[in-house]
């Protein structure tokens, strides 16, 4: 549309300083050698920290949340609102399984293997997901880079980028060393923290086809800054849920296993924005971008997934 700026890009925060748009600094918990987070994580804390999110978070009645009173008026801009607010994914149900198995992860190369492998297994799960719904579905491209690029939503890598979604070519961008070297020293046999990635950007990929992000694009254009990233966060955490369906549904044959499960927790409470300005918290909370994933994991279906009517304090 005429003055409106080119879709943003949709980046997974990482430990480190900012890079694109939506990626907020993150500093990972300090590692030993051997990859494990040194002289915290016992079989006591992760059981804390999983107490902590999955049981405090989302307690409470849900209702509309202050990013829906504050809509503009009028035909387009109420049925935008109403494609975020009451998709028709949302009541399909739990995604269907489809038997995803993931390759061991041990060298760059088997790192491309591993995200085909699991890029596979996203198309052929969303896809059935989409038909459901009788909506029509094509997956997103993939672009997997060792070396330096651009993209129609900008060059990468940047300083700490792993991957994005860029909604201008429907298009996923990860980095094969950058998705590790942004993980804060994650050993690569917690494949759990990189399939987690690689299902969120996959998720506006489906946001974007079931046409959520135009109203989230709306939202985003306001003036006012509180509005802005009270959108985006609405965005980045349902992408979350939408990963934790995926991780969900295959959890018995990827296999999800304990260990994967608590790494994937902890990884991703690592990177929340609550320490950083108001104007710059455009993912979430720790607690609720971890929150959310632990939503759509355990749930029986995507209604669980509609951030656009959850109360504010669930997206902050």
């Amino acid at each position: 549309m005429a003055g409106h700026h080119p879709p943003p890009p949709y980046g997974t925060p990482a430990h480190g300083p900012p890079q694109y748009r939506y990626v907020s600094p993150r500093r990972p918990p300090r590692r030993s050698a051997g990859g494990t987070i040194a002289g915290i994580v016992g079989g006591l804390t992760s059981l804390i920290v999983l107490a902590i999110v999955g049981l405090s978070v989302f307690g409470g009645n849900g209702g509309i949340g202050g990013l829906g009173a504050r809509t503009g008026s009028g035909s387009r801009g109420a049925a935008a609102r109403t494609a975020a607010t009451d998709n028709k994914l949302y009541g399909t149900g739990a995604l269907t399984p489809v038997r995803c198995t993931l390759p061991q992860i041990t060298s760059t190369a088997s790192m491309r293997q591993f995200m085909d492998v699991l890029s596979d297994c996203l198309d052929a799960s969303w896809t059935r997901q989409f038909a459901k719904a009788d909506v029509p579905f094509d997956p997103p491209k993939r672009v997997f880079w060792e070396q330096a690029g651009r993209s129609p939503c900008g060059t990468y890598p940047s300083p700490g980028a792993s991957a994005f979604y860029c909604p201008a070519n429907n298009t996923m961008y990860v980095g094969l060393r950058h998705i590790v070297e942004t993980s804060g020293g994650e050993p690569l046999s917690h494949f759990a923290v990189f399939a987690r990635v690689i299902a969120h950007e996959y998720g506006h990929h489906v946001q974007d086809r079931a046409g959520i992000l135009i109203y989230g694009h709306q939202e985003m254009e306001r003036a006012d800054a509180a509005i802005r990233t009270e959108a985006s966060r609405r965005i980045e955490l349902q992408a979350q849920c939408f990963a934790g369906a995926f991780l969900g549904a295959e959890r018995a044959t990827l296999p999800m296993t304990r260990e994967q499960y608590v790494a994937m927790i902890l990884d991703v409470r690592g990177r929340g924005d609550e320490r950083l300005p108001p104007d710059q918290r455009d993912h979430g909370s720790g607690r609720n971008y971890s929150g959310w994933v632990i939503i759509g994991f355990k749930g029986r279906g995507l209604d669980v997934c509609n951030t656009w009517t959850a109360p504010a304090a669930k997206v902050g």
